[in-house]
């Protein structure tokens, strides 16, 4: 297979990564990837303690140029789930930056402290080329990370991504959004996730480009980058929110965003209240796209496409989207209205589940679509609108098959409504009813369930308004930002 990063293999001085005041060029990632890179070698498996730091990336592309599989720790996570995710992937080894101390169970684990500069000159001396590192016999199906999806019905399953799905996954989203070596991406995402690690590290290194990560998300880190030539931005709905609270006192913030050629949120549904206040400011739209763990991407708008908001764009090129009926039959109709399952097929997709061959075998059907569990309809012209997940967002109420995520949408622009969650909970007459969780802008002054149903009923449907309105401080967040539905339910 041809190398995930071309331009490490004939390095320039070009700069690759910049956190904060440290940076690398690509020769510098060269030098201190292949230096350690060389120390990983047959290692199977390496965990990578991943914080948002150089460390990290330079870890992670080490592990990747020896021909290596990296499993991503979340610093955050407790010692069950680490010690689970550790005896499930048996990594040989952790790597860590120097003065990062681990939690038991990690501390058993044999360590390598990154020492980026160190690497730095051990590679430049080593050498000779400047890439550090003699090429690896591997190929498209070889394993290149294992990334733990979060265990809402059980301990977290290790989702085995092969080299195969970076490279077209990547290569896919150049097609879409016009992405080059000439792009510089700023984001300050965690780096233990596909969205922060692939797309937001891992994307511009395979381009050619450059990335700065903020380390952590502030408006003002990202003015200061939009305002100093970084021309696209990545983050998640939370950080648009921010964004688009900050937009009227921070002119600053206006300027920089509309400078950017690409704003990409992802990871969970911007609503569309937030899409139009930052249209409003900087007369930019962001777009979106969708993908999970297990598929890497699915569909994006395109950059020379139409950025409607409330959608997550086309199937992206090489990816097969169909949607189904609860019987797995496919529905080929779209009007826009009807709601079905997504299953997506493609060179995208993950290879299985680790050590959990009954999960592989159930998230797939008989003809290789893998089943998402998220529910959408689709417009005549194959743009792709999120309601929900199945499991959470799927609301069957009076006979109507309801998506949380249009409600949720429509209760967000009643100026009264600062953050909602649409849930579903059982009823006798309707099957389930709507139930909407609101912080409200003002705490002293909510918003009461009739005025809430009326402004829904008004913008959706009668049938999609909420019949109880539970009043919260907060709604519970992932480090994500994705609302956590299963820790809301009715006393």
């Amino acid at each position: 297979m041809s190398s995930l990063f071309p331009a490490l293999e004939s390095p320039s001085e070009q700069l690759a990564l910049r956190f904060g005041e440290r940076s690398l060029t690509y020769r510098e990632l060269a030098a201190a990837s292949g230096a350690l890179g060389e120390r990983l070698r047959g290692a199977g498996r390496v965990a990578v303690w991943a914080t948002p730091a150089l460390e990290t990336a330079v870890a992670v592309v080490a592990t990747l140029r020896a021909g290596v599989a990296a499993v991503p720790l979340n610093p955050k996570s407790g010692e069950k789930e680490l010690g689970h995710i550790l005896s499930d992937s048996a990594p040989a080894v952790v790597l860590a930056a120097a003065g990062d101390e681990l939690p038991s169970p990690v501390r058993d684990l044999p360590r390598i402290d990154v020492d980026v500069d160190a690497d730095v000159d051990a590679g430049d001396s080593g050498s000779g080329s400047g890439s550090g590192l003699a090429p690896s016999a591997v190929g498209d199906e070889d394993p290149a990370l294992v990334v733990y999806t979060s265990g809402t019905t059980g301990p977290p399953k290790g989702a085995v991504i092969p080299r195969r799905a970076i490279a077209t996954t990547l290569d896919a989203l150049a097609d879409a959004w016009q992405w080059t070596g000439d792009d510089v991406l700023v984001h300050g995402l965690p780096l233990f996730h596909v969205h922060g690690l692939v797309l937001g590290i891992l994307g511009p290194l395979r381009r050619g480009g450059s990335v700065r990560h903020l380390g952590r998300f502030t408006t003002d880190g990202v003015a200061r980058e939009l305002n100093d030539g970084a021309t696209m931005l990545f983050g998640v709905p939370t950080m648009y929110h921010r964004i688009a609270q900050a937009l009227p006192e921070e002119p600053e913030l206006a300027k920089a965003l509309g400078r950017a050629r690409l704003l990409v949120s992802g990871s969970a549904a911007l609503p569309v209240h937030d899409h139009e206040r930052i249209a409003a400011a900087t007369g930019r739209r962001v777009i979106e796209r969708y993908g999970m763990t297990e598929t890497l991407m699915n569909t994006s708008v395109r950059a020379d496409g139409e950025a409607r908001p409330g959608t997550v764009g086309v199937p992206l090129p090489g990816v097969e989207l169909r949607l189904v009926e609860e019987d797995g039959s496919p529905i080929t109709s779209y009007d826009s209205e009807t709601v079905g399952e997504i299953q997506v097929r493609g060179p995208n997709l993950f290879t299985g589940y680790l050590n959990r061959p009954d999960a592989t075998a159930a998230a797939f059907t008989a003809d290789g679509w893998f089943r998402t569990g998220d529910m959408a309809v689709r417009e005549s012209d194959g743009y792709v609108r999120i309601v929900g997940r199945k499991a959470t967002d799927l609301i069957k109420s009076g006979g109507y098959k309801i998506g949380a995520g249009e409600i949720e949408n429509a209760l967000l622009e009643h100026p009264g409504v600062r953050e909602a969650a649409v849930t579903g909970e059982p009823d006798a007459d309707l099957g389930e009813r709507i139930v909407a969780w609101v912080v409200p802008e003002d705490p002293q002054s909510p918003p009461g369930v009739e005025e809430l149903a009326d402004h829904v009923a008004r913008r959706l449907a009668p049938h999609k308004r909420p019949r109880v309105v539970h009043h919260l401080p907060a709604l519970p967040r992932n480090d994500m930002g994705k609302i956590m539905k299963r820790a809301l339910h009715s006393d």
